[in-house]
């Protein structure tokens, strides 16, 4: 972070400081985690249901709250509030070019891409994990200093108006929209609802910005009007083009990729087809940000995954390999994941085993939509399908409809029993996908299924 003294972020964000010690500076990020502090750093005071922040102030170096605390505070009317607005005054004052992504799936895996290779030309801060909201955006933005190079920042939406607030506090010099699926419908209610806040955007980019938008999907293409901004394009038929994609034994992709007429090999270290879309959004922001396309392939080639639970494959000393994607899930990225553990078991002669669970916020849609996971897993040639929990029964209702149905359709009542049931029932010549919502929990079945040994990652 930028140094700042108390009186200085109490000026920023128009607080009051309760107890000002002379020469204290914050010099180091914001955090929330009490437990986890950052030296020299700010405590964002958070007062939740169930856990009120200013009680576990104390010992920390500042605070940023809604009441004095034991520690040095600067005391403001609302702390959620106050965070963005210190971190509009920081990037403000950064050297950085702000790039900023959103979508409905791929977030994350195409911002740790982006993040990996803009780190090659010059020093980078990017989201950590998938803090993307009004809180976790200002505790990015509070890691970056006067060398920050490139500050890369994962947006995501839950409402009409959320991005446009986000990029009010951090204005992006190149912006993003990877595609427009169904995460979320429940809360939009509309593929265009969605479509219209994800292109808030694109709306908040200057002139002089450049945008950077799917090809391949007509929502996000169509939001080329929404911007004076100049327009680059990824996708099959995009500015930023791949072909000749292969895929080895583990699902890792091999292509070619495009831009202006040139054309040059990647292989990418990441399980699933899927990652080539990640890569190339990642390869055109980068490009906007002015990186040659031989540069961005060598670093594309060379980032390994910086996320947990999203493709990550593991190799138990028996040889049973688990697919980790239990991070989040969406019918888009079922289907990818499924087609990943698909094209590895064919690659390797394996059987294929999906365990998977609820996909949350579809609203009204959520059992059709499960179905179509199930049919999808069936399509494909899945041979064993776990449903977990009564909330994925949608699936297994799915698999077993399907024509032709898979070898087997389990339906468990927990994560308990399908832990239990997989240990039992696969062997070393198999592979297991796991994949569900993050409030599913799933990724205590990939753990149980590689604990007494060490896995490998693969």
């Amino acid at each position: 972070m930028i140094p700042m003294t108390l009186a200085e972020i109490a000026a920023a964000v128009g607080g009051t400081v309760s107890t000002d010690v002379a020469g204290l500076d914050v010099v180091g990020p914001s955090y929330v985690d009490s437990r986890r502090p950052e030296a020299g750093g700010l405590f964002l005071a958070v007062a939740g249901e169930h856990v009120d922040g200013h009680d576990y102030a104390a010992g920390a170096h500042a605070v940023l709250g809604t009441r004095p605390t034991a520690a040095p505070t600067v005391v403001v009317d609302d702390t959620v509030s106050a965070a963005g607005r210190l971190a509009a005054h920081l990037v403000g004052r950064l050297p950085a070019t702000v790039l900023a992504l959103t979508g409905s799936q791929g977030k994350t895996g195409t911002k740790d891409y982006l993040a990996h290779v803009l780190a090659t030309a010059g020093p980078t801060v990017a989201t950590a994990g998938s803090l993307n909201n009004e809180l976790g955006l200002p505790l990015t933005v509070t890691r970056a200093d006067a060398a920050t190079a490139h500050l890369v920042l994962e947006m995501g939406a839950r409402g009409i108006g959320h991005i446009a607030y986000l990029c009010g506090i951090a204005p992006p010099q190149v912006a993003a929209v990877l595609n427009v699926g169904t995460a979320h419908l429940g809360e939009f209610g509309s593929r265009e609802a969605i479509a219209q806040a994800k292109g808030e955007i694109v709306e908040a980019l200057p002139a002089d910005g450049t945008a950077v938008l799917n090809a391949d999907d007509a929502l996000v293409a169509a939001m080329a009007a929404r911007t004076a901004a100049r327009v680059l394009t990824f996708g099959v038929g995009g500015d930023v083009a791949w072909r000749a994609v292969e895929l080895d034994d583990l699902g890792r992709p091999s292509f070619e990729l495009g831009h202006d007429g040139a054309w040059t090999p990647v292989t990418l270290l990441q399980s699933g087809q899927h990652q080539v879309a990640n890569a190339a959004a990642a390869a055109a922001l980068a490009i906007a940000a002015g990186m040659r396309l031989d540069r961005v392939a060598a670093a594309l080639a060379t980032a390994a995954p910086a996320s947990p639970m999203r493709m990550d494959v593991r190799e138990r000393p028996d040889g049973l390999l688990v697919v980790n994607d239990a991070y989040n899930a969406n019918p888009a990225s079922m289907r990818a994941g499924l087609d990943a553990l698909v094209a590895i078991g064919g690659r390797r002669g394996r059987r294929t085993v999906a365990v998977l669970g609820e996909m949350r916020e579809l609203g009204a849609t959520a059992y059709d939509e499960h179905v179509g996971v199930g049919r999808t897993a069936a399509g494909l040639g899945v041979d064993v399908v776990v449903a977990v929990g009564a909330e994925a029964a949608g699936i297994a209702d799915g698999a077993r409809a399907a024509e032709p149905a898979p070898g087997e359709v389990i339906l468990t009542a927990g994560r308990a029993e399908a832990l239990r049931w997989v240990r039992e029932n696969v062997s070393g010549s198999d592979v297991v996908l796991v994949k569900a919502s993050r409030g599913a929990a799933l990724e205590t079945i990939a753990d149980g299924l590689l604990e007494g040994g060490r896995a490998a990652p693969c």
